[in-house]
């Protein structure tokens, strides 16, 4: 069983999450973040450190529409094992609830690593 990263993390993308990954199974898009699920240990420590609860076991029912989205693009997009740079309206997008269609297909810049 591995967990999934959810809309929630989409113009949030704190990245927090990064920090405490021991197998380092995520993958950075421009707008958030995905988890490899061949490589995620389900230890949990990522769930519990999303300030906006965007991780979630993938037996959850909110997984459902994000498992293949998390399955696909952490086979093209790099993998980041470092905290990157907060997107500057993070914090406004933190609340908004449906996100789904700011998903962008495409890999994070080069330019966001710290």
């Amino acid at each position: 069983m591995a967990y999934v990263v959810t809309e929630a993390c989409i113009k949030c993308k704190y990245m927090d999450c990064i920090q405490v990954c021991p197998v380092e199974c995520f993958y950075e898009g421009e707008n958030m973040v995905v988890i490899n699920p061949n490589e995620c240990i389900d230890c949990s420590a990522c769930e519990l450190e999303c300030p906006v609860q965007a991780i979630v076991p993938e037996k959850d029912p909110r997984s459902a529409d994000w498992r293949d989205i998390n399955r696909t693009h952490s086979r093209e997009w790099p993998n980041i094992a470092y905290k990157g740079i907060v997107p500057a309206d993070a914090d406004e997008w933190r609340q908004i609830t449906s996100k789904r269609q700011f998903f962008s297909p495409h890999p994070a810049p080069i330019s966001n690593k710290i």
